[in-house]
This record gives structure tokens, sequence and C-alpha cells, in this order.
């Protein structure tokens, strides 16, 4: 929450944009250079991220009786080290894949498009986490809905980047199906396919 204020103070406009990210495109119009994939701001908002993902995992887990205790600080630290070495090994293969088929500007804005779509993601995953952290008897489907809105959110940025960047994507369509194959559903498949 201190990360989150801190962003919010030091970046008062931009946060207000970002806030009102499912409810209009504006802020990916504004901020889709780049250079902001590696802004403080965009950093500072994928840490809080990460730890709202993590505690969200450690509560389902608990949740679903995979683990005893809703406070095991060794499980967090193991599961934010492997979401923070999944998402960065992720982000670095694609940008050898993107230099390798010489799809560079496309990548980046696309990934630039997705952090910040899981970083609003994982703001609102936070309250959330409050409220599973506090009551006991939560039932199994609440966080089935959580992830499903989430998948959803994640589904609607992709067809959002997909629409914004139809051209690029027509012209280089075979890179394209071979990038989503290959970079968006199989790390997921493989990850999935690993837990179960």
């Amino acid at each position: 929450f201190a990360v989150i204020a801190i962003t919010k103070s030091a970046y008062e406009n931009r946060f207000s944009e970002f806030t009102k990210l499912i409810f209009s495109d504006k802020y990916v119009k504004i901020y889709r250079d780049t250079s902001n994939l590696k802004s403080s701001f965009t950093i500072s908002l994928f840490l809080v991220q990460i730890v709202s993902y993590t505690f969200f995992i450690q509560l389902t887990m608990y949740i679903f009786e995979y683990t005893e205790s809703k406070t095991d600080w060794v499980l967090f630290i193991r599961i934010a080290t492997f979401l923070l070495y999944f998402i960065l090994a992720k982000f670095l293969i694609e940008k050898i894949v993107a230099t390798s088929f010489n799809i560079d500007e496309f990548v980046d804005v696309f990934n630039l498009q997705k952090v910040t779509y899981r970083a609003y993601i994982g703001l609102l995953i936070l309250p959330i986490n409050a409220i599973l952290f506090y009551y006991d008897s939560i039932p199994k489907s609440v966080p089935l809905v959580i992830i499903g809105i989430s998948v959803f959110i994640c589904l609607f940025s992709y067809f959002i980047s997909i629409k914004t960047y139809q051209n690029i994507i027509f012209s280089k369509l075979f890179y394209f199906i071979l990038y989503l194959c290959a970079l968006e559903i199989a790390p997921y498949y493989f990850l999935y396919y690993w837990i179960t």
C-alpha cells in the first residue's frame, strides 16, 4: 500500500488515468511509448502486481486446503520468486524472439499493454485479498470467479491490442501466430500441466 501511495503522489494525473483503464482506453493511448515499459511508474506497479498475485495465490491455496496457513512467509517468498522469474524469463524470451523476427516495436508495445492490464488486475485484487485474508469461511467458488474475471480482463486486453495494431499484425500474420502460440499460450499450458 505504501508503494501505491508513493506512486499515486508522484504521478497523480497518470495514476488517475490508470485507475479508469477498464472504462476508457485513454491511458493506453497516452502512454503507448515503449519507454514507459521501464519507467518507475510501471516498475512500482509491477512490484505491487507481484505482491498482490502472490498473496492471492497463497490465499487460494489455503481456501483449497493445499496449505495450512495464510501467513506462511516461506511459501509467500517461494510463490513471489517463481512469479517474478516466470514473468521476467517470458519477457526476455519474447525480446529475443522479437529481435529474431524483426518485430521489436510491436512486441514492446504489446508487452507494455500486457504489463499495464496485469498491474491493473493486481490493483483490483488487493482489496479482495484483504477480504479473503480476514474471513475464514470463504466458498471455493469465490477464488474461481476472481480468476475467471482476471482471465476475461486479460483476454480483453489482447483483443484491444490486436484491434489497435491490426495493420502491423496482418502484415506479419505468420510471425504473430507463431509468437502467440509459442510465447503466449505454451508457457501457461506447461505451467498448468506442471501444477496439475
